[in-house]
């Protein structure tokens, strides 16, 4: 009787797990894309000037000084 219960395995052959840990999860929906975050909210305030003044260089002028320009010679 234990042969016959075996060969019957034998012959069944492979089957696929029915169990419920052994399923594919089901496809969830993707969630949402993030939300842009609005540019109206800093185009309308206004900042208060820096507490210790605005950066001043002392030579920036002397910076941007112009050089005086060549001719060009030709040799």
């Amino acid at each position: 009787m234990e042969k016959d219960k075996e060969r019957e395995r034998e012959m069944e052959g492979w089957e696929t797990p029915k169990r419920v840990e052994c399923r594919i999860p089901a496809v969830l929906p993707c969630p949402p894309p993030p939300k842009k975050k609005s540019p109206a909210g800093t185009l309308g305030k206004r900042r208060d000037p820096p507490k210790n003044g605005y950066f001043h260089p002392p030579d920036l002028e002397a910076l941007f000084a112009l050089a005086p320009w060549r001719e060009a010679s030709c040799a």
